[in-house]
């Protein structure tokens, strides 16, 4: 039975944290707010809890799930290869909707899909989010939407499509729009643009000039 907390209510959210983060140390899924639209997340370092999470999306392999991290500073410990124009991007949006896509360190013991040696990672704008990401690590978060359908906008549309296959489910109200991020990849020398999303080609190249765009 999934269970449901209003984090606009300080003893609720207060409840609602410790009983995420206890759900993703055990393995399980959880709902929770983003500045982008609400997702579903798992341990990124659990491949059993990943699996889950693609299965209750109804999603495959080869759509990896991006990572949430709370931090800039856990970067340092998930990529390699980091460019000085990728960490110009940190530090101009994050916390904010920008996904960057990096080479992950060979080291690390996770299954996130097909993922080719990268990991999407960011960093979101959302204090639930942050709190819960700062006590539990990196989480593997995708949209909380069944695939093919819209991404959720509130708790209740996310509930209505996930059920019972999440744990907990983290209600931090309306999110700000239904703007994805934008995604660049950040493992070539010159950084490229794969989605326009929240951030303009223009604003993204203030910081990288140099930006291509994908076709």
């Amino acid at each position: 039975m999934a269970r449901r907390y209003d984090c606009n209510d300080a003893t609720d959210r207060t409840t609602g944290l410790r009983e995420a983060a206890s759900a993703v140390r055990r393995g399980e899924l959880v709902v929770l707010p983003t500045d982008t639209v609400y997702g579903i997340g798992a341990d990124a370092f659990s491949s059993e809890a990943v699996a889950d999470l693609l299965d209750a999306k109804g999603r495959g392999r080869n759509m990896p799930t991006p990572v949430l991290i709370g931090s800039p500073n856990t970067l340092h410990g998930l990529v390699t290869d980091f460019t000085e124009q990728a960490w110009e991007l940190v530090d101009a949006f994050w916390p904010g909707a920008l996904t960057l896509v990096a080479r992950h360190q060979p080291s690390l013991q996770w299954d996130l899909g097909d993922t080719r040696g990268t990991v999407a990672v960011r960093m979101p704008l959302h204090p639930v989010a942050i709190e819960l990401l700062t006590e539990v690590g990196p989480m593997a978060v995708s949209s909380a939407n069944l695939t093919g359908h819209p991404s959720p906008e509130t708790c209740d549309a996310a509930q209505d499509m996930l059920g019972d296959s999440v744990s907990v489910y983290l209600d931090g109200g309306p999110t700000p729009g239904n703007v994805p991020s934008s995604i660049v990849d950040v493992t070539g020398k010159t950084p490229v643009l794969l989605r326009a999303g929240a951030l303009s080609v223009e604003e993204l190249r203030k910081v990288v000039p140099d930006l291509e765009v994908a076709n």
